[in-house]
């Protein structure tokens, strides 16, 4: 049994960074992450990864000797890359004397076409060498010490240069990655390619380099192919355009607003995975680019919510699938127990030996009622009494897991305390090691009941009591159950969290000892999200929530600066979650300050116009004074599912848009200067709509 304290992470020496012009491309659960050459250094954290594991640690490309100097390179699509180099100045080739053309594509492992065309006046004859490197790291690994695999990989590569193959295994655990070249090389040296060319005035050179992946002891996958010139002409029947045409689009007179509204969508359409269940292939949110590319329960779900009212798709398989992983025993490694959700799912070696414990792991304590909440959701903007029936069972076992399970000593409250070995310690969405402390800076015993996870329970028996009186559940004996318990709930918490210290405000949580945790938090913003703040202290809330202490100018921190443990690149004692903020921005929403909302609101939308309309996973709690931009967080996934799902929140939370019985409602609070706006086929009911805002008139459509 791990010790009632959380104990601090060893802190760890990171592999270098790439540099400050990285190129992402992913597809499902593939990325390749590199420099903006298109090359990956070894001992660096980029790579090409596939299902957890990196396939490729070392991708270089050189001419005569030299690396390629870049002129510009950018994804075109989530998918898809472009490199344009040339040649550094060299003996007997003058400086940009060749020009290179990249073009990359992932999906299931990577294809790139690289073009060579020689500008010179005079005949060149260069050498053209492609290093390659398989380490086979788990994804785990990567930020922090990878195990050399050297002694258990084996290389397959072909005499005549058409083809580099390294095999990897241990015990059960199987990957290989093939390299294959058209044309072939010329020779093969070491791990690499080698062609030597002889190029005339004006001519072009071309190569074509798949890189399938093979992954597991008798599996293997087959490389998704694409055709370059039409990826990059931009192909309507791709699976990726497909999806994104399904999308909402939105017309604003805002134009920052409309920018960070379509990068959010179509990072959104990147991170999607896909599942299959039963033969029916559902498609689920991944939770961020690099180290989360995978099925999460609490980040899929918190980003099914924000995205529900743009279209169903994403909520129905996040809902589908975490049912399928629904626990079923008890597992101590795993943290598992009968109804919880799960918290994250990985594929990698370390998982399949079971050293660690991600096949599937446990260990959260609001994915659960987030699954509650979630189902009802979908129910309100699609009314599919049939999925609601199809998962009946799940959400008896859900909840049976809240009261019989999550409460673990009986006093009403949903705690958490890990009983795994390599276990979170933390197992609210504040999950590193100090992300729950007192307001003087000591790390609180186990077990800890968060106060968000109460409301989240709070709001969970409500939505499923409505299901039930009338809804889909058709019970009535449960409705009132639930209902009853959530009212005393509800008294019970306002009366145990309250601290009037300090204005007024919620403690983070109780402890082992019942003590109250006395940190402020932004968790206060989730309680007016769930509902359980009485309109007296809903007015209190408010106010710290916009105070000096908790709003940067960007957004809400995690955590007040007057207390101890506050840190601005803290990665949950002061820093900004956009997430976070939109939660707490509909929360106050909720309680009527829209105003309020809506400060949070722009303030969100001016940071991710500093980055490109994206929105990271998280940005330092500096405040805004102290910097023209925000500052980054060093290691923040991006893009990260619910901080590109946040923008369509406050979307909604800015429009008043929502679902209820059968009939969709409207009640704009536009900050000053937003304007018109048209958000054109969106998804309810089973239909698409459009939205109008023009001049102090509101209409909501069938779509055209």
């Amino acid at each position: 049994m791990p010790d009632r304290r959380i104990e601090d992470e060893v802190l760890r020496e990171l592999p270098p960074e790439l540099g400050p012009n990285t190129v992402a491309i992913l597809e499902g659960n593939a990325f390749m992450y590199s420099e903006a050459t298109g090359d990956v250094p070894r001992g660096s954290i980029g790579g090409l990864v596939f299902a957890d594991t990196r396939f490729l640690d070392c991708w270089r490309l050189t001419l005569n000797g030299s690396p390629f100097l870049v002129l510009d390179s950018a994804p075109v699509e989530p998918y898809a890359a472009a490199f344009f180099l040339t040649n550094p100045d060299l003996p007997g080739l003058r400086a940009n004397s060749v020009g290179v053309r990249r073009e990359r594509l992932v999906g299931r492992g990577m294809q790139e076409s690289i073009v060579l065309q020689c500008f010179s006046n005079k005949p060149s004859s260069i050498q053209l060498r492609l290093e390659v490197g398989a380490d086979f790291a788990d994804i785990l690994e990567i930020k922090e010490t990878v195990t050399d695999r050297t002694d258990k990989i084996t290389r397959r590569h072909a005499a005549d240069g058409s083809r580099l193959a390294f095999d990897y295994r241990n015990g059960p655990f199987a990957a290989t990655a093939e390299v294959h070249a058209n044309p072939a090389a010329d020779r093969v040296e070491g791990d690499e390619l080698v062609w030597e060319l002889h190029l005339e005035p004006g001519q072009k050179w071309s190569c074509e380099l798949s890189v399938p992946c093979f992954h597991g002891p008798h599996a293997g996958t087959q490389l998704t192919a694409r055709d370059f010139q039409k990826v990059f002409d931009g192909d309507q029947n791709d699976p990726t355009h497909r999806w994104r045409a399904a999308a909402p689009v939105l017309h604003a007179d805002h134009q920052v607003l409309r920018d960070v509204f379509e990068k959010s969508v179509d990072d959104l359409v990147a991170l999607r995975i896909q599942t299959d269940l039963g033969g029916q292939v559902m498609d689920f949110p991944a939770a961020g680019l690099p180290w989360f590319l995978g099925m999460f329960g609490r980040d899929s779900l918190i980003t099914a919510y924000q995205t529900v009212c743009f279209g169903p798709r994403l909520t129905r398989g996040a809902l589908r699938t975490l049912a399928r992983y629904q626990g079923d025993e008890v597992d101590d490694f795993r943290d598992e127990e009968p109804g919880k959700i799960i918290h994250e799912v990985r594929t990698g070696e370390l998982t399949r030996l079971g050293i660690k414990p991600y096949d599937p792991y446990y260990g959260t304590s609001d994915a659960t009622q987030l699954w509650l909440i979630m189902l009802s959701e979908y129910w309100r903007w699609t009314l599919d009494g049939e999925l609601v029936r199809e998962l009946r069972d799940n959400v008896h076992a859900a909840l049976r897991w809240i009261d019989e399970y999550g409460d673990r000593d009986g006093d009403g409250y949903v705690e958490y305390a890990t009983r795994s070995s390599q276990g979170l310690g933390n197992q609210c969405w504040r999950d590193s090691w100090d992300g729950v402390q007192f307001a003087d800076g000591t790390i609180p015993v186990l077990p800890i009941a968060t106060c968000e996870i109460q409301g989240y329970t709070y709001d969970a028996k409500l939505r499923i009591a409505d299901l039930a009186d009338g809804g889909p559940l058709d019970d009535p004996a449960l409705a009132r159950r639930l209902r009853a318990e959530a009212e005393d709930l509800r008294a019970r918490f306002n009366r145990d969290f309250w601290i009037e210290d300090r204005g007024g405000y919620y403690a983070i949580g109780l402890d082992g000892d019942k003590r109250r945790i006395d940190s402020m938090t932004s968790n206060m913003g989730h309680l007016l999200w769930s509902g359980i703040v009485p309109e007296d202290r809903a007015r209190i809330v408010a106010r710290q929530l916009m105070s000096d202490e908790m709003f940067s100018g960007w957004g809400v921190r995690t955590v007040s600066t007057a207390d101890r443990g506050y840190n601005p690149i803290g990665y949950h004692m002061g820093t900004v979650w956009p997430h976070d903020n939109s939660l707490i921005a509909h929360g106050l929403a909720r309680y009527g300050y829209r105003q309020e909302a809506n400060r949070i609101i722009t303030a969100l939308l001016d940071a991710a116009r500093c980055s490109e309309f994206r929105l990271p996973e998280a940005f330092s709690g500096y405040e805004r004074a102290f910097s023209r931009v925000p500052v980054r967080y060093p290691t923040a996934c991006n893009p990260q599912a619910w901080a590109s799902g946040a923008p369509l929140l406050f979307l909604r939370t800015m429009l008043g848009f929502d679902a209820r019985d059968g009939q969709l409602v409207l009640d704009p609070a536009l900050p000053e200067g937003f304007g018109r706006m048209t958000l054109a086929g969106t998804n309810a009911f089973g239909k698409r709509w459009d939205v109008e805002i023009s001049d102090g008139l509101t209409e909501v459509r069938p779509a055209r």
